[in-house]
């Protein structure tokens, strides 16, 4: 017997076991609307067992676009059995429980060997996480569209309008820019908000953080190498200029590139050209440079850690970022946006700020800056049960004003040994662990890994 025929009869016998398999909610009604069959996929889709459905007119799950077009067209007969068919509709049934559920329906007509219609069935789909995700798109495109900002950038102060005024201008050129600020204050925003107006904005983006990799590496990575250039180069690689081609790099903390990089820096900006590690073939490149810095160019110079030439190479549009502390009327707003972000992400039920809390963290100097804020917000989503975010919610800093500059956050304005005293006393709080150091310092990890260079601290020294 052939294989296919081995299956009908299979079928034939044991249809219902097939049907239960399935995944996906399956319903049979007959052309008055009533149920003759339910699958165990529908059952725990409606939370209703099959004895509870099968006999049961259809239109007691109360479909809502059944609902609307029957209202519309002023009769009860289904829509199905009047059209054959149904497509990707997406509509909501009412379960056991009295609550709704999102699916997507597909239907169709059964006849018989006269063409009689005899019965019609449906095929749901659980819709419930897909119409969940798209909710969490569209407020988050809500969010995007708040104009409580420019770019992404959230901001009102009269310091955030006359940076996104240089924004706008510098999107307008093909110059180089510098981007002044200190770690956190979203000078990596600025450089895409910059991109995404330019018109390179179809072209490439790409960042490299000068201060993440060692000199021989960084070298590799922004020109290339050819294959056996250096040991383990077992194959040519593209550079990061080759693949801005066109489009724009953003060279983040340029303060921290080596001098003989500079130097290469500075004759790919003069030639438009550069040369892979181990080659000496020039390829000609069309790439806009964005840098950013949270050091002093101008003192770096006096220094000889920088050069003159380069400086005003790349300089040709600064743009200073102010730090929080000094836009705490764009503080609360921060606040609303993070707190919106982080109810959309984890679901959690917390809806607002006391007043008390609010004003604990607009005096707060946040020397970590805006990434501190996020990190503020996320901590508090964690301890706060749901509801409203009060004080007690924050961190301890936050409560005791005494203790602040001593427990988070490295000021500038502290002299070098208390500096090097925090950073001593948060490697202990959180056992050598760096990321949740640099996360209760509100800094990036790559910030955090200066600062112990700059003091000469040893993890493994720091907490014993």
């Amino acid at each position: 017997m052939p294989q296919h025929a081995v299956f009908e009869d299979y079928f034939c016998d044991n249809w219902k076991d097939v049907i239960d398999k399935m995944t996906e909610g399956l319903m049979l009604v007959d052309p008055s609307g009533k149920i003759l069959f339910v699958n165990t996929a529908l059952e725990d889709l409606l939370l209703y067992k099959r004895d509870e459905l099968v006999g049961q007119r259809c239109d007691f799950l109360e479909c809502d676009s059944c609902f609307d077009k029957r209202q519309k067209q002023g009769n009860k007969h289904c829509a199905l059995f009047r059209k054959g068919d149904v497509r990707n509709l997406k509509c909501t049934f009412k379960r056991k429980d009295g609550s709704r559920v999102n699916v997507l329906k597909n239907a169709t007509v059964l006849t018989d060997s006269t063409g009689k219609v005899v019965a019609g069935v449906e095929n749901l789909t659980d819709m419930t996480a897909i119409v969940a995700q798209e909710k969490v798109i569209t407020d988050l495109r809500k969010h995007i569209a708040k104009d409580d900002g420019f770019q992404g950038i959230i901001g009102k102060s009269q310091a955030m309008s006359q940076v996104f005024e240089l924004i706008k201008s510098a999107a307008q050129s093909d110059a180089p820019v510098v981007i002044y600020g200190e770690s956190g204050t979203g000078k990596e925003l600025v450089a895409s908000a910059i991109h995404a107006l330019s018109k390179r904005q179809d072209a490439p983006l790409i960042k490299v953080n000068c201060a993440a990799l060692n000199e021989n590496l960084l070298e590799s990575e922004l020109f290339g190498h050819i294959k056996g250039a250096f040991t383990g180069a077992d194959r040519s690689r593209m550079g990061r200029f080759e693949a801005a081609n066109k489009g724009v790099i953003f060279l983040d903390e340029i303060g921290d590139l080596p001098l003989a990089t500079q130097t290469k820096l500075l004759r790919v900006l003069q030639e438009q050209e550069i040369e892979r590690v181990g080659d000496h073939q020039p390829i000609a490149i069309d790439v806009r440079i964005i840098a950013a810095t949270n050091k002093d160019l101008g003192k770096l110079m006096a220094e000889e850690k920088f050069r003159d030439d380069l400086y005003y190479r790349i300089g040709v549009i600064p743009i200073i970022l102010p730090p929080l502390r000094d836009r705490q009327e764009d503080i609360p707003m921060l606040i609303e946006t993070f707190l919106d972000r982080a109810r959309l992400k984890t679901g959690k039920d917390i809806t607002t700020i006391t007043k008390a809390a609010l004003d604990l963290m607009v005096t707060y100097p946040w020397p970590g800056n805006i990434r501190e804020l996020i990190n503020v917000i996320e901590y508090a989503f964690v301890i706060c049960p749901g509801g409203v975010i009060t004080p007690e919610h924050l961190p301890h800093h936050f409560v005791n004003t005494d203790t602040r500059s001593s427990s988070v956050g490295i000021s500038r304005k502290k002299p070098s040994s208390d500096r090097r005293q925090v950073l001593l006393d948060t490697l202990k709080e959180t056992g050598g662990n760096k990321s949740e150091a640099a996360r209760l310092l509100g800094v990036s990890r790559v910030t955090l890994w200066k600062q112990l260079k700059k003091y000469e601290i040893t993890v493994g020294k720091a907490i014993r």
